[in-house]
């Protein structure tokens, strides 16, 4: 098995930096602390990612082009073994999973030194798998402060840490501790939250990362601005916390009058309590601004949202709702 089961899949977003990859370079921030895990794998794709509610892990499994290689990575915070080194997390890693576990063996132990860094341990091992064969292993571990990095190479056959491939792979680990998390890093964590359906969790790191577009160069601020008030306000509004998901789309509208998502938001946040006069006063003040849409975005189709097809028996309502369709 590999070492963390809970994986969630990551839904494609349009404006969202997709994943934590770029062109084979992977970057795994944590939302609420300063540091970045860096390694290069070239060849590999990212089939699912995960994070932690309370913002303190964040994950990414990928494959390759073969589909008999994957590797997990994570970054996440280990308060309970800090200071830590590399070792020590790699340690207070294994340890449980051993115990856990009496089918795991531990074949191969050792330490990439890189001079003006910080150093990787490695270690190899098997465990049986859940088909009853054997899955192999190549681990490596980074770590400072309360941080550590884990990069887990997994395969049904038999891999090694020196492996030539793997190695210079881990060999690229990099946990920079100064790192301060930008905008583009909350965003992708908070979108990883929303797609998992941990919506309460999602709304405040929307917030984060909106609170610092007005400092991004070379974001076209406007457009991501309008989006995380969408993502923030929709977080609280599905989990329940009306009064939070109006506030942010009121004063979205405050400051931009001419986005339509916001008054619909607005409608569907008045449906939810019942509010049928308001709902229909703010879906008209949506779709007479249907030409302002974000390029490539479509205005939705009220008569199959939820928070509006619980009316369907109110004639009056329902008939102006059928109106708008687009």
């Amino acid at each position: 098995m590999p070492s963390r089961a809970l994986f969630f899949a990551l839904i494609a977003f349009a404006t969202l930096p997709a994943t934590a990859q770029t062109n084979g370079s992977f970057h795994l921030v944590l939302p609420q602390h300063n540091g970045q895990l860096n390694f290069v794998a070239d060849g590999f794709k990212v089939i699912q990612s995960s994070a932690k509610p309370n913002g303190n892990e964040l994950g990414v499994r990928a494959g390759d082009a073969s589909g008999d290689l994957h590797f997990l990575a994570f970054f996440f915070v280990f308060s309970d073994q800090a200071p830590l080194t590399s070792a020590k997390c790699r340690d207070g890693e294994m340890e449980p999973e051993q115990k856990a576990d009496p089918s795991l063996k531990i074949h191969a132990s050792s330490q990439i030194a890189n001079p003006g860094a910080l150093p990787v341990s490695l270690v190899d091992y098997s465990a049986k798998s859940n088909n009853g064969g054997t899955q192999y292993s190549a681990r490596g571990f980074i770590a400072t402060g309360e941080l550590c990095g884990d990069l887990e190479f997994y395969s049904e056959r038999p891999i090694h840490h020196t492996d030539d491939s793997l190695r210079r792979v881990l060999a690229s680990m990099q946990l920079d501790p100064d790192y301060s998390p930008q905008y583009k890093d909350e965003f992708l964590y908070a979108q990883i939250l929303f797609n998992s359906q941990f919506y309460s969790a999602a709304g405040p790191i929307f917030e984060l990362a909106l609170q610092k577009l007005p400092s991004t160069p070379g974001v076209d601020v406007r457009t991501m601005t309008r989006v995380l008030t969408d993502q923030a306000g929709m977080s609280y509004g599905i989990s329940g916390n009306l009064e939070r998901a109006r506030a942010i789309f009121e004063n979205g509208i405050a400051t931009d009058p001419e986005y339509p998502m916001y008054y619909y938001n607005l409608a569907c946040a008045d449906a939810g309590e019942h509010k049928l006069s308001a709902a229909r006063q703010r879906l008209q003040q949506a779709y007479d601004r249907k030409a302002n849409m974000i390029p490539g975005e479509e205005m939705p189709d009220p008569t199959q949202d939820d928070s509006f097809t619980p009316y369907r028996n109110d004639k009056q309502f329902w008939s102006f709702v059928q109106s708008l369709r687009p």
